[in-house]
C-alpha cells in the first residue's frame, strides 16, 4: 500500500540549507575536495565551562524529565537577561524554553496562526519562515527589503503590507542571511506603525544578538516600544552566541497567554527541552562572557577576509554585513555570462551550480532566501578555508565569458 503524505507536509519545502549541507557531505564522503560555505552554525567548541556543567549534571543524575516550560533556574536568568536588555521587570512565567528557538518560533505560530492569517515577512529572510507559516495555515506576505535599504524593512513597506488579517511581523535582527542590524531610530520607527495596528504581534527573532561587529550593538525592540511588550515575543537561543547548537536549547519570552499555549504544544510533542542542555544553558548564561567577545572578533576578522575577496570579482557587489556570519553578495552581474564549456549562467542557483562543480565551493542560492539573484556565504569556518574558498570562487568567476 502507498504511502499517503497529508496535504500539509506535502505543501512545504525542505530546508535548502540543511538540504546543502548533505549535498556537500555526500559528495566530501566520496572524495571531492569541497569547501564549504552552506554552514549556519559555529565551527568553535562550546565553552569549557557550559561542557563541566552539563557532565557534573550527568553526574548527578539530571537526566529526567523537567517541567515543560524549562527549569526554573534558566527560566529565571532568562528573565533576568531580556529584563537587562529591554528596561522591563519581567517574570520566569512569561519564559518558555524549547528544543532550539526554532522550535519554539514554529509553535508560536502554530499557537496564535488560523488559516488565512497573514505573517509580514521581511525578505531576504531565514528560509525556515515561510513553511512555517504555511503549515499553520497561514499566508507568507513577503516584503522585499532593497540592498539600497540596507536589507531592512521601511516603515512604508511595513505599513502597505498590512491588512486586517495580519497576525504577525517576524524582524530578525542581526538578519540571516544579509547580516543587517536594526538601529534604535529604524526600531522606533517601525514600532511607531505598529502601535497603529493594534491587531499585529511583533516576533522578534534575535538568536543572533551578540555577533555584531564594528561597535554596532542589538537593540531590544522593547528598550525602544515598551508599549509594545503586551504582544511581542522574543525568542533567541544559545546555539550562536555560546556555540551550542547540537544541545537543542532556546528560549522565547511573551504574553503569558501565547507562552502557556505554546507550553500545550510543546507538552504535546517533544514534552521539555532536554535537561542536561538546559543545566548547560544556565552555565552559559551564569559563567564568564568572554567567549562571546572572543568570538565576536574572531568572526569580524573572517568577515572582513571574505569580504575583501569577494568584493574583487568581477560582477560581484557586497554589502559588508554588520552582524551574524554570513555574507550575502549580488551576482546579477554574473547572471547571463556562459562557462568555457557553454553553459550558460542563467541564474544564481545556476552559479551555485558551477561553483560546485567547477571551484569545488558549496554555497547558496538567494531563492530560499527570498531575494535572487543572490549568494549566501557562511564565514564560520577557518581563515584558511575562507581565503583558499574564496580565491577558487574568484578564479571560477574570471574564467566565465560575456
Amino acid at each position: 500500500m502507498a504511502v499517503r503524505l497529508s496535504n500539509r507536509v506535502s505543501g512545504i519545502n525542505a530546508s535548502a540549507s540543511i538540504a546543502a549541507r548533505k549535498r556537500v557531505a555526500e559528495l566530501q564522503a566520496a572524495g571531492r575536495d569541497i569547501i564549504d560555505f552552506t554552514i549556519g552554525e559555529p565551527d568553535l567548541d562550546t565553552p569549557a565551562h557550559v561542557v563541566d556543567a552539563a557532565v557534573a549534571a550527568l553526574r548527578r543524575g539530571e537526566t529526567h524529565y523537567t517541567p515543560t516550560a524549562g527549569i526554573e533556574p534558566l527560566r529565571e536568568l532568562i528573565a533576568e537577561k531580556l529584563g537587562r536588555d529591554s528596561g522591563l521587570s519581567l517574570s520566569p512565567e512569561s519564559v518558555i524554553v524549547g528544543s532550539g528557538a526554532k522550535q519554539l518560533i514554529h509553535d508560536a505560530l502554530m499557537a496564535s496562526v488560523d488559516p488565512g492569517d497573514e505573517v509580514i515577512l521581511p525578505a531576504p529572510y531565514w528560509v525556515s519562515y515561510p513553511d512555517m507559516v504555511k503549515l499553520a495555515g497561514g499566508v507568507p506576505v513577503v516584503v522585499p527589503c532593497a540592498e539600497s535599504d540596507a536589507f531592512k524593512l521601511a516603515p512604508a513597506a511595513l505599513e502597505a503590507a498590512i491588512t486586517p488579517r495580519t497576525r504577525w511581523l517576524i524582524l530578525n535582527s542581526p538578519n540571516n542571511p544579509s547580516g543587517a542590524v536594526y538601529g534604535r531610530s529604524e526600531l522606533q520607527a517601525l514600532a511607531a506603525i505598529l502601535e497603529r495596528h493594534p491587531q499585529v504581534m511583533l516576533m522578534t527573532d534575535d538568536i543572533y544578538e551578540h555577533l555584531t561587529y564594528d561597535g554596532i550593538r542589538h537593540v531590544n525592540m522593547a528598550s525602544v516600544a515598551p508599549g509594545l511588550a503586551d504582544r511581542t515575543l522574543f525568542v533567541g537561543g544559545f546555539s550562536k552566541s555560546y556555540a551550542m547548537t547540537g544541545w537543542r536549547v532556546g528560549y522565547a519570552c511573551g504574553p503569558l497567554e501565547l507562552v502557556r499555549a505554546i507550553g500545550k504544544l510543546i507538552g504535546q510533542s517533544t514534552t521539555c527541552a532536554s535537561s542536561v542542555s538546559q543545566a548547560a544553558a544556565v552555565a552559559a548564561l551564569q559563567g564568564s562572557q568572554d567567549f562571546i567577545e572572543e568570538t565576536r572578533a574572531i568572526y569580524q576578522a573572517r568577515r572582513d577576509l571574505m569580504h575583501g575577496i569577494v568584493s574583487s570579482i568581477d560582477g560581484v557587489r557586497v554589502a559588508r554585513p554588520e552582524g551574524a556570519f554570513y555574507l550575502f553578495p549580488d551576482v546579477s552581474g554574473l547572471v547571463g555570462r556562459r562557462a568555457p564549456s557553454g553553459e550558460v549562467i542563467g541564474s544564481d542557483a545556476d552559479l551555485v551550480m558551477y561553483l560546485l562543480d567547477h571551484a569545488n565551493v558549496a554555497v547558496i542560492d538567494g531563492g530560499p532566501y527570498g531575494m535572487s539573484p543572490y549568494l549566501r556565504l557562511s564565514y564560520a569556518t577557518s581563515m584558511d578555508a575562507i581565503e583558499r574558498g574564496c580565491l577558487r570562487m574568484k578564479a571560477a568567476c574570471d574564467r566565465l565569458l560575456p
